[in-house]
């Protein structure tokens, strides 16, 4: 199934014309640069900073992550499939995938927590321990997704 992948008229086309890999591997870039972005604003506020951002309106930014992730999917996905057997055995690769993953449930439950907490945060003018260590995590994992996605690239099978 995955040299199937490998050698389809799509997989072909991203791999081997000009612009396929450059431009699937720019959409994945932005998706990824608007993830970590949104995420370190949530949290970066969550921490104490942009006093002037009320916790409430935070909610605001999730749709764009979400929007955001599913673009760095089916990038990612474009990307991968072109190589499917080697990045199978890439160790760098396997971590991202599973960094990914487990960064997505923490953003789900990073959502949660400030969807329920976010009102109490602002009556209260301070984070829950509970907010501050979804930030911690959350922050902690997507990071690492970045490095390993840079591991990736650099150092292949590990």
């Amino acid at each position: 199934m995955l040299a199937w992948l490998e050698s389809s008229q799509f997989s072909a086309l991203v791999r081997d014309e000009l612009w396929g890999w450059p431009l699937a591997l720019t959409v994945h870039v932005f998706g990824t640069a608007l993830v970590i972005g949104f995420i370190f604003i949530i949290s970066l506020r969550l921490l104490g900073l942009f006093e002037t951002i009320p916790y409430t309106s935070l909610n605001r930014l999730f749709p764009v992550i979400w929007v955001a992730l599913v673009v760095q999917f089916l990038s990612g996905f474009t990307l991968w499939m072109t190589k499917a057997t080697r990045y199978v055995a890439d160790g760098a690769f396997v971590l991202k995938l599973s960094l990914v993953i487990v960064g997505i449930i923490l953003t789900l439950f990073f959502y949660g927590t400030i969807k329920r907490e976010a009102a109490a945060w602002e009556a209260a003018g301070a984070v829950s321990s509970r907010g501050v260590k979804f930030v911690a995590a959350t922050l902690l994992v997507w990071c690492s997704v970045v490095v390993a996605g840079r591991l990736t690239a650099y150092l292949g099978t590990i």
